[in-house]
């Protein structure tokens, strides 16, 4: 009896022309890139409401928004960077150990701001951490999809 139901399954699978999109080599899935995204928006976009409700002052959000704005560009820097001197483009020694330390420096930034922040909860803390890491990983994610994607479409 299940032998019929499967040759039935078959017949149905064969008369169903479904266009399967075709995916160049090397180039990241639709599911992976939709999932890097919605990781860069919720986090990035976590981390701004939870500025935009706190309570500090406007000075400690611009602080803490500066922290986030140059800790994602530095990731997207190092990132690209490391990707070239993998690739065999050339990058100069200086400009890959700038990348490094502006990635360094802004998560030593938000270390000490939230350590040194006393007017947050400790939970608040680990809210803007778990958002500011989200947010760093997410857009190396994005930018390295972005990148494979280019590099598929070149190949063709």
């Amino acid at each position: 009896m299940s032998n019929d139901n499967e040759i039935l399954l078959d017949k149905g699978k064969q008369n169903d022309p479904k266009l399967k999109a075709v995916r160049k080599e090397g180039e990241p899935t639709p599911a992976f890139k939709g999932a890097s995204w919605a990781a860069l928006l919720v986090g990035v976009t976590a981390y701004l409401i939870g500025l935009y409700n706190a309570t500090m002052q406007l000075n400690e959000k611009g602080y803490y928004f500066a922290v986030l704005v140059f800790g994602l560009y530095s990731a997207v820097s190092l990132q690209k960077a490391v990707r070239d001197k993998d690739e065999g483009i050339p990058v100069t020694n200086i400009y890959y150990g700038i990348s490094w330390f502006a990635l360094i420096v802004s998560i030593s930034l938000m270390v000490i701001g939230l350590y040194n922040a006393g007017s947050i909860d400790l939970s608040e803390k680990g809210f803007y951490g778990m958002a500011f890491v989200l947010s760093l990983f997410a857009a190396i994610t994005v930018q390295k999809n972005i990148r494979d994607a280019q590099r598929a479409r070149d190949r063709d």
